[in-house]
């Protein structure tokens, strides 16, 4: 019993470490309120280290680390739309609705970052869990076999999503 918690903190030392401010980023791409995105980053870590008790390395630790960290990350958001369902939209209703934002003022790169992720937070939870796989460099394969979607439909939804925050980033609408 000792050395599989041995194991298990050594593993998670070791998935810490390494992805330690992937999990991060990915806490701050779910979750837009700091204090939220603390306990969920919280959330993270304490679901990670304890579900390495049944690691047994069919996957890479980057794979388990990263599923382990978007479902902790999807059942935050579950939990927290339950009460804003009303501020999440399809790709087809963030494509067609109209944003307010202009953009050719967005002068610093940090601002056109912040607008990056506001429209991530507006896509449905699995749209924002692949395109989050996406930016951490994840192939499709590797985010198929994170999400349980094929590598096909992985890569035709990313292209998708791309395409219309591409074309909202850029302040036009997707023409396709």
């Amino acid at each position: 019993m000792a050395s599989a918690r041995s194991n298990r903190d050594d593993l998670y030392r070791d998935a810490s470490t390494q992805y330690g401010a992937g999990l991060e980023r990915l806490a701050r791409a779910y979750e837009a309120d700091p204090e939220h995105r603390r306990d969920l980053v919280q959330e993270i870590h304490f679901a990670l280290w304890r579900s390495l008790e049944t690691f047994e390395a069919r996957c890479s630790l980057r794979t388990w680390t990263y599923r382990v960290a978007h479902n902790t990350a999807m059942a935050h958001v579950v939990r927290q739309c339950q009460t804003k369902l009303q501020n999440l939209m399809t790709l087809e209703e963030l494509d067609a609705n109209p944003d307010k934002t202009d953009y050719e003022r967005m002068a610093n790169e940090q601002m056109a970052l912040e607008y990056l992720l506001k429209l991530i937070h507006r896509l449905r939870p699995t749209d924002r869990e692949l395109m989050l796989l996406y930016l951490e460099g994840m192939d499709a394969p590797s985010i198929a076999e994170i999400t349980g979607i094929s590598p096909g439909n992985v890569r035709t939804q990313l292209h998708r999503i791309r395409s219309i925050l591409s074309g909202r980033f850029h302040g036009r609408r997707r023409t396709s």
